[in-house]
């Protein structure tokens, strides 16, 4: 895994939808999960949600609380 991937979790903003302007880190499960039924988006924007996706259902968020800014 490409630990820049991880710390663009914690400084990229979703820039579109209810959750335009949170962090991807910062989005909820049952968001994250419709994209995962719903199809993710193409690109750098969908691998990330995919990634976040999948730390979530794995019960792994707390890996990304080190690389968050204090």
């Amino acid at each position: 895994m490409n630990p820049e991937l991880l710390r663009l979790l914690v400084t990229r903003e979703m820039p579109y939808g209810k959750y335009k302007g949170r962090l991807i880190a910062d989005l909820p499960g049952h968001y994250l999960g419709w994209f995962a039924r719903a199809g993710f988006p193409s690109g750098e924007l969908g691998g990330l949600i995919a990634l976040m996706y999948e730390l979530d259902h794995n019960a792994l968020r707390h890996l990304l609380d080190p690389l968050r800014k204090p």
